[in-house]
């Protein structure tokens, strides 16, 4: 792939990208567009491993969660329950409001629960193709899937 194709890919996957990042970050903005740019350039730079043959976009969310996973396994990022509440912007505070229950219910999810449940509903991945994203078998993808919509139903109906 040139860098020209890269650029078109990357401009053509950048929203969904950023939508499913800024879902995974809890609604952290700032947060989901560092990661993002991380993955934009981990993705450049390795290009040479992109096979023309799979999804490029399943291949760029698969940085994202490596990305991702790396930044809270090195303490760069430290996601608050709070954060959804109390970060607003003047300009569109309410906008930046709309998903806040959203964000605290999957907040309080495990990261892979939260993986698996943004892959397969927001995203539409099949559980083959996020098997091949998060690099597990299918039956961890619909276990992560089960436990995910049942925190998530208790969380809730608790709130």
């Amino acid at each position: 792939m040139t860098k020209d194709e890269f650029i078109i890919r990357i401009a053509q996957e950048q929203k969904s990208l950023r939508r499913f990042l800024l879902a995974l970050c809890c609604g952290d903005q700032d947060l989901a567009d560092d990661i993002a740019q991380e993955t934009f350039i981990k993705a450049y730079l390795s290009l040479a491993q992109y096979h023309e043959k799979s999804k490029f976009s399943a291949w760029i969310k698969a940085i994202a969660h490596n990305t991702f996973l790396d930044s809270i396994k090195n303490n760069k990022i430290h996601l608050s329950l709070e954060y959804a509440a109390t970060k607003t912007s003047n300009e569109n505070s309410d906008s930046s409001f709309k998903y806040q229950e959203l964000y605290i219910a999957l907040n309080k999810l495990s990261p892979k629960e939260r993986m698996a449940i943004l892959l397969y509903y927001l995203e539409g991945y099949s559980i083959k193709e996020i098997c091949n994203i998060i690099c597990c078998t299918e039956d961890a993808v619909k276990q992560q899937l089960v436990r995910g919509r049942k925190h998530l139903k208790a969380i809730i109906s608790h709130e």
